[in-house]
């Protein structure tokens, strides 16, 4: 499997320590839609733009906005685009995302998309999320292969670090930052195990009253959900930069 680490500019030079395939999250859809970039180096080369809609207005103009795209990639010898847009699916948005699609398509390079956006833009990879709380997560992968096709998935390995209420008959946790969540483990010293249906560990804590069910990555996690994504034929995964800064040399080879 292919792994990119997603990662802002004044995070690049870390990120290439550890590998060359690089996500660039330095642009993204401007309020007059067109495409904007922020602090990404001019002798920049290769890895993936990652294309953001956040504060973006209305993409009244798709095509104007994919020849922007197209233009950008080629400059810089993009081989695909991650769209992580994280409003819900609108007309314009799927409209230009399924035009990029094309064009991208058309030159073999990628579109990866939101799993919201699988089945309206067919030619375009789809992200799935690794971080559950619930059921199993081969189950999970084996459902969105059963819907899109084991070939357009790609696993968003979001890393996960979230707190329950016990009982928690939402299902909703809160997330957990990394500095609380080892302040948890050195402060309450639990007995930590592993959920296989997960691939992820846990641990229970009480305090003030209360009892808490935490689950959480670690590297071997991580590796275990990109072994499960392997067997199952999935071809690209995706990190995020400064969530596994910690676990960059358990994660990478150099070059890897």
């Amino acid at each position: 499997m292919q792994i990119y680490l997603a990662t802002t500019p004044e995070n690049l030079r870390e990120a290439l320590r550890y590998t060359d395939r690089a996500a660039h999250v330095a642009y993204r859809v401007g309020r007059d839609g067109h495409l904007t970039r922020q602090n990404l180096l001019a002798r920049t080369q290769g890895g993936l733009m990652v294309l953001g809609d956040q504060d973006c207005g209305a993409i009244r103009d798709a095509g104007a906005l994919v020849r922007e795209v197209w233009r950008e990639c080629g400059n810089r010898g993009f081989p695909g685009v991650l769209a992580d847009f994280e409003q819900p699916p609108s007309a314009d948005r799927t409209a230009f995302l399924e035009a990029l699609s094309t064009v991208l398509a058309r030159n073999n390079r990628a579109l990866f998309v939101p799993e919201a956006y699988g089945q309206q833009v067919p030619r375009a990879r789809v992200l799935i999320c690794t971080a559950i709380s619930g059921g199993t997560l081969c189950t999970r992968l084996e459902e969105a292969a059963g819907t899109f096709g084991i070939q357009r998935l790609a696993l968003d390995l979001q890393r996960l670090r979230m707190s329950f209420p016990l009982p928690c008959p939402t299902g909703e946790g809160e997330p957990l930052s990394g500095e609380a969540l080892s302040e948890l483990l050195s402060r309450k010293g639990p007995g930590v195990f592993y959920s296989a249906d997960l691939c992820a560990k846990y641990f229970t804590s009480t305090g003030d009253g209360e009892s808490r069910f935490v689950l959480f990555d670690d590297a071997g996690t991580l590796r275990r959900k990109i072994q499960m994504g392997n067997e199952l034929g999935i071809g690209t995964g995706f990190l995020m930069y400064p969530e596994v800064s910690d676990l960059l040399p358990e994660l990478f080879r150099r070059g890897g």
